[in-house]
């Protein structure tokens, strides 16, 4: 050993002669060059320059062996792991150093990839190598996309309704799906008479959407499961489960009258109330004391506010809203002396001369048991809702937008577009309720400022807005739409 190492150490500093070319070398355990030692030793053999990676044009998936699909941006993290993971069991033997995509023309159907490996060759010399593997994208359906083709690919749907005549509530969970990135699981979004339907490829997914939505809204659900089909030799059953969500017929501004029960173990709160707001739980509010504790939806009139005169608030009572007496007049009735008299929440929002939407108790002839049983004489004439801005000048002044769902169903029609303002009317004047939706700026839109235009209507502030962005990358972005013919 000592004589080994005392030859090694006179050798350090000298120059030997490659034993097949005779190229001066620096010594090394082959005693050959870099290019002799690779015309004797190829260490990448064995592993595939071509190999065939498999991509549904459907969904824009990769398979991953077995039978795993996933989406992948091209020269992504994701897509390199995949493509290694091809190729690794021929790359037992060698070390992988580097790997980095070479860039193809996005229609080739071809990924090219560069690797660098190292291995130990010919009495102990490490020999490094740089190559080219070619992955050749084979289009093939996955097995939902099959379904989907056949009519039968649904295993669960959610059935979401409610029985009133208004969408607001729909509006408001389309927001909450958005947000919370709900609707990726979906197969399918269908839009139908009151109500819309979620189909999904296993009754997991379906479960989590119930899940949500009793979360969110007040509201019950059943379910149900029908046999397609039975295995018996495996003993293996296929259902369709449908899931029935009913969510309660009550929305923000909508007037509710209460049971004596009820309005009695809600702390003896008044029987007619109105509704602020709606979440988990309905939040309701006694026109004539403030009380705020727990249904019809009539249309509104509008009336002017004639005279007013502040109240002061129940002792203990905490809240924004402010009480006053108010006479108002039907702007229909303007050339009658008609009056009516009432308490209302708002009097921190009106004025002499402001216009107020509500509803009429006086003319109106309403089919409700607990409203009939009560005493005449405290069932209000009059129920004040909110106040009345100009809807042209607000949209004018709306330099904001949401995002929507893709489903099927019928276009917007004309109710449905006046009850699609309301919801964004609603989200301008309710802060709280502007918390759970993700607003974006209408770069399309510019806002026009003008002092004469300004009549007090609330609005969404800058800085409650996010940027629209496209999830795009280099390349072409989302998976593999490129790829197709």
């Amino acid at each position: 050993a000592i004589v080994c190492a005392s030859v090694s150490k006179h050798l350090a500093g000298t120059v030997l002669l490659c034993c097949t070319c005779g190229v001066p070398i620096p010594p090394n355990p082959a005693n050959m060059c870099v290019a002799c030692l690779r015309t004797q030793v190829d260490i990448s053999e064995g592993i595939p320059k071509q190999v065939t990676v498999h991509f549904c044009k459907q969904c824009e998936r990769y398979l991953q062996p077995p039978g795993t699909w996933v989406q992948c941006a091209l020269e992504s993290r994701e897509l390199m792991a995949l493509c290694l993971k091809k190729i690794k069991s021929s790359m037992t033997k060698v070390r992988l150093i580097d790997a980095s995509f070479l860039w193809t023309e996005p229609h080739s159907k071809r990924i090219k990839m560069k690797l660098t490996i190292q291995k130990e060759v010919m009495n102990g010399a490490i020999l490094q190598q740089v190559f080219v593997v070619e992955f050749v994208i084979q289009s093939q359906m996955c097995d939902d996309c099959h379904r989907v083709e056949a009519k039968d690919f649904w295993k669960a749907v959610v059935q979401v309704r409610q029985k009133t005549v208004h969408k607001k509530t729909f509006y408001y969970l389309e927001q909450l799906i958005l947000k919370h990135k709900l609707h990726q699981n979906a197969l399918n979004i269908k839009e139908i008479h009151e109500g819309i339907d979620f189909y999904y490829g296993s009754k997991q997914h379906a479960q989590k959407m119930v899940d949500f939505l009793q979360c969110t809204a007040p509201c019950r659900s059943k379910t149900s499961q029908r046999l397609i089909s039975h295995d018996i030799h495996s003993n293996t059953y296929n259902y369709k489960s449908t899931f029935s969500v009913e969510i309660v017929p009550v929305c923000k501004d909508s007037v509710v009258c209460l049971s004596p029960r009820l309005a009695q173990s809600l702390g003896n709160m008044g029987q007619v109330c109105v509704c602020i707001r709606v979440t988990s739980t309905i939040h309701l509010i006694d026109p004539n004391t403030l009380q705020s504790e727990y249904a019809c939806y009539p249309k509104y009139c509008q009336y002017q506010l004639l005279n007013k005169i502040p109240v002061s608030a129940p002792i203990g009572f905490l809240g924004s809203h402010t009480l006053a007496e108010v006479w108002v007049q039907k702007t229909s009735e303007m050339d009658s002396n008609q009056q009516y008299y009432c308490r209302t929440f708002l009097g921190h929002l009106l004025n002499i001369g402001d216009l107020v939407l509500g509803f009429d108790f006086a003319n109106s002839n309403i089919n409700d048991e607990y409203l009939n049983k009560m005493n005449p004489h405290h069932v209000p004439d009059v129920v004040l809702i909110k106040k009345s801005y100009d809807r042209s000048r607000r949209i004018k002044r709306r330099n904001w937008k949401l995002q929507e769902l893709a489903r099927e169903g019928d276009g917007m029609d004309t109710d449905d577009e006046r009850q699609y303002q309301d919801f964004l009317e609603d989200l301008e004047e309710d802060e709280a309720l502007r918390k759970n939706v993700n607003i974006f700026r209408d770069a399309s839109k510019i806002p026009v400022e003008s002092d004469t235009d300004d009549d007090g209507a609330p609005r969404v502030s800058l800085t409650e807005m996010l940027e629209e962005l496209s999830l795009t990358d280099a390349t072409g972005g989302e998976g593999a739409d490129m790829m197709t013919d």
